[in-house]
């Protein structure tokens, strides 16, 4: 019996995918993609085959795929996507040729025939940033038309760095708080101690904006006791889920957030 792991977005759709693959005689167990922290028990105790679904977050699966390749241990596990948009569709198979790319109603032969071949060498992305190359910075932010971002302990250069902003588009420079007019939220923070001390209230009033919360990276520089984990265990503690990670610039590095309602409620 086939060990397959099932990538969805929506745990009740993820629940019904998964019973229908297990009528294929498949041992299918389900994850939430909640961050890319769930892969270190991937990498553990690699399935046979990951079906990935393009339907709901087609980014986040792309992300999850790229970071499997990326790893010694599940490089050589086969890569299913099942279903999405043509143009989201077309962007993945661009990174990962030698992955499969089916409708959902095809997924059981296809599981058949990506088990039957697996990669003997397969696409390695040289990072999980790699879609990205030559994106504007805004557009990889999530900065668009008409929006408004509220900054919170920004850089003095980071309009600068930003660039040509989206129509309409327009910046709260220094926002100490959450601002109401704000539809998007950068927070920089420089230590643990800030981290913490503020979090709680932010992740309160947030409602179902995001934000970005960004550190120093550690070849900045700046001394920091701050990292990719130490930044997502705190969201996940006061109820915030990160959905996308983003290399901002030579110095900082950024997850962004929503509160776990309201990220469950947008699927």
């Amino acid at each position: 019996m086939r060990r397959v792991l099932l990538i969805h977005s929506n745990a009740a759709e993820a629940k019904d995918r998964a019973a229908y693959l297990r009528e294929a005689g498949c041992d299918v167990t389900h994850q939430l993609p909640r961050g890319l922290g769930f892969l270190r028990e991937v990498r553990r105790n690699p399935p046979n085959v990951v079906v990935i679904d393009l339907d709901r977050l087609p980014s986040v699966g792309r992300d999850v795929g790229l970071a499997l390749r990326m790893s010694k241990s599940t490089r050589l596990v086969p890569l299913v996507f099942a279903g999405g948009v043509p143009e989201k569709v077309a962007g993945i198979r661009a990174l990962l040729p030698d992955a499969s790319f089916t409708p959902w109603p095809r997924i059981r032969g296809e599981l058949k025939r990506a088990a039957a071949r697996r990669p003997a060498d397969p696409v390695v992305p040289r990072s999980i940033f790699e879609p990205y190359k030559g994106t504007p910075l805004p557009h990889k932010l999530g900065i668009v038309e008409a929006s408004c971002v509220g900054l919170i302990g920004a850089p003095e250069d980071f309009e600068a760095t930003l660039g040509r902003l989206p129509r309409g588009a327009t910046l709260l420079k220094s926002a100490g708080t959450l601002g109401r007019n704000a539809t998007l939220f950068m927070w920089f923070v420089r230590s643990s101690k800030q981290l913490n001390g503020r979090i709680a209230k932010f992740a309160a009033g947030l409602g179902a904006r995001s934000m970005w919360v960004a550190w120093p990276k550690a070849s900045s520089g700046v001394a920091s006791d701050l990292s990719q984990i130490v930044v997502r265990r705190a969201g996940l503690a006061n109820g915030l889920v990160d959905y996308k990670v983003c290399a901002i610039d030579d110095a900082w590095s950024g997850l962004l957030f929503k509160r776990r309602d309201a990220a469950r409620s947008r699927k």
